[in-house]
């Protein structure tokens, strides 16, 4: 820490002339398409990146989502090119950017020569080859995280190839030095590492040291598991003035090192976001059936974390769709589907007690798509008005109208696969056209829909998983962003919004939150605001780990529950 606090007092001065000073008669670099310019704001951060680079210092780019961040990186490495520092670079980022990272440096520098590292394991292993034994020469090598740590045959390219900068897209990633991919990535040989994150750094002491040490490793020689066991120290009063002491001075020594610049500060000819939350009454049935749901829950709950989580869980799907449990298809009804089951010819010779186990297990939208696949079956599926029966799609059917007589273009968001399905459903009925991007789309179709819904102004609706794919995801041909759910961590939905409200859009963007009445999602929309309104800097409040809620969410559950 020490060292650190010695290089980062040198940089500060530096860095804050850089900021202060602007662009200057600085210039993009000539390799660059000259058909596309940088903004004032990217060259200061081009100019920030060959700062450090001078000094041979690694760096986190972590300006908000829709700055241009692969721009701005793929301008450093350009103008290293231009410089006669051929490579080769290495640029790890998730599966669902690697389309748009290939299309982007074609297009901003197609002086450099991309090697895209993916396919199948028999694709690679030529690649491998072919890359160590000098045949194939490239600038740059794209691959994603799972390839790049792939197999033990993954791994070895990448620790024998000698790198001059690795690069990683989405890099909060990489906040736990406790993980394997942690691990597997910090054996990468590379002079240097540029991480590129659009997620606030939070306050923790481990996740900020996770970040120092992965992109300065030389500086510390104890192990992760060393550095894991001195920054995770919580438990007494004086251990966690000592966290809160070490976080600071980490921020501090961090700073020179993380550019983080917001739209409100550099884009002010972007047009502006307007948002508002809109509280939906639930249908009749599906109140009747939340409070049926409280109850029931309020009787078995033992207010232990793990089980609020799975509360709020169950609370969460009520208020978005009742079909997202299961309610209609009763025990007897379910008997009865399995009995009939035995007829179809992938099911003659199964056991209609184990049917029916796998059944009840389903919910009821499931269980109507399964009646949908099976004729024998078919009489069972759920009435129209059933599968459109809940308070959000209700004001949904309003809005879409009053949205496309408005020329308006909508992408429309949710954190449940399986209530996508549903809203399908509801856009046919309205016959809406839309396209569908989420975990399980394969990746060489997502640039194909992203082009496709830009291209064509008669598809109205996008929709899209609020997590999934839709990193890096330019959507500005649409100007309207509905999140049919929030999230418990607004910045996740922040980052939603970003698909559209970033550099290229011309409208201003309309941002709804539906949010059920008198349910979970006022417990959710009050947390999200607390969250907000603690960000500093480039720090967030905690927002848990996965698969658990955050001490302030049990709180407000435990109230709403009355427990």
């Amino acid at each position: 820490m020490s060292k650190c606090n010695t290089i980062s007092s040198k940089m500060f001065k530096q860095v804050t002339q850089v900021m202060e000073r602007g662009t200057g008669a600085m210039k993009q670099p000539s390799v660059l398409n000259s058909q596309h310019q940088l903004k004032p704001y990217q060259l200061i951060g081009l100019k920030w990146l060959l700062l450090l680079h001078e000094h041979k210092l690694s760096g986190i780019l972590a300006d908000e989502m829709g700055l241009g961040k692969t721009i701005q990186a793929i301008a450093f490495l350009a103008q290293l090119y231009q410089n006669g520092i051929d490579g080769p670079h290495l640029i790890t980022v998730p599966a669902s950017t690697l389309d748009n990272w290939v299309r982007e440096l074609k297009l901003w520098c197609p002086s450099l020569k991309v090697l895209v590292y993916c396919g199948s394991v028999e694709d690679r292993r030529y690649l491998k080859h072919d890359l160590l034994s000098g045949e194939d020469e490239c600038n740059v090598i794209v691959t994603t995280y799972n390839m790049a740590i792939g197999n033990a045959n993954d791994r070895s390219l990448f620790r024998k190839l000698r790198l001059k900068y690795a690069v990683f897209d989405e890099g909060h990633m990489l906040k736990n030095m406790n993980s394997l991919r942690y691990r597997h990535l910090m054996e990468i040989n590379a002079e240097h590492r540029l991480l590129l994150t659009g997620t606030p750094l939070q306050n923790n002491l481990l996740e900020l040291m996770s970040l120092l040490n992965f992109i300065m490793p030389s500086m510390f020689s104890s192990s992760t598991t060393q550095l894991s066991k001195m920054f995770s120290m919580k438990s007494h009063e004086e251990q966690s003035r000592f966290e809160r002491d070490r976080i600071s001075q980490a921020k501090l020594i961090m700073k020179p090192f993380i550019l983080r610049r917001v739209k409100s500060e550099v884009l002010k000819q972007l047009p502006a976001k307007e948002e508002r939350v809109v509280s939906c009454p639930m249908s009749e049935k599906q109140q009747l059936l939340y409070q049926t749901l409280v109850n029931k829950l309020k009787a078995s709950a033992n207010g232990e974390k793990h089980e609020l989580c799975n509360v709020m869980m169950q609370l969460r799907k009520m208020a978005n769709h009742p079909l997202l449990h299961r309610q209609y298809y009763t025990t007897e009804k379910l008997k009865a589907m399995s009995r009939l089951m035995l007829k179809e010819p992938t099911h003659f010779d199964a056991d209609a007690v184990l049917i029916q186990e796998d059944m009840e297990v389903m919910s009821d939208f499931e269980l109507h798509r399964l009646c949908q696949q099976y004729s024998s079956i078919s009489s069972y599926q759920l009435e129209n008005n059933l599968l459109l029966d809940s308070g959000k799609f209700l004001l949904l059917t309003e809005l879409l109208a009053s949205l496309k007589t408005q020329g308006d273009r909508v992408v429309l968001f949710s954190q449940f696969t399986m209530m996508l399905d549903i809203v399908e459903v509801l856009l046919k009925h309205l016959k809406h056209r839309y396209v569908r991007l989420d975990g399980s789309t394969p990746i060489a179709n997502r640039i194909v829909l992203i082009d496709e819904f830009n291209t064509d102004p008669d598809i109205f609706v996008f929709l899209l998983s609020t997590r999934a794919g839709g990193l890096g995801i330019n959507l500005t041909s649409a100007n309207v962003v509905i999140l049919h759910d929030i999230d418990f961590n607004p910045y996740n939905d922040k980052q939603a919004e970003d698909r559209c409200h970033r550099v290229g859009q011309t409208k201003t963007v309309q941002v709804i939150k539906l949010i059920s009445k008198d349910s979970i999602d006022d417990c959710m929309l009050q947390l999200g605001q607390k969250k907000l309104k603690l960000e500093q800097d480039m720090t967030t409040a905690e927002g848990g780990d996965e698969g658990t809620i955050p001490e302030d969410m049990a709180s407000l559950l435990k109230a709403s529950l009355g427990l």
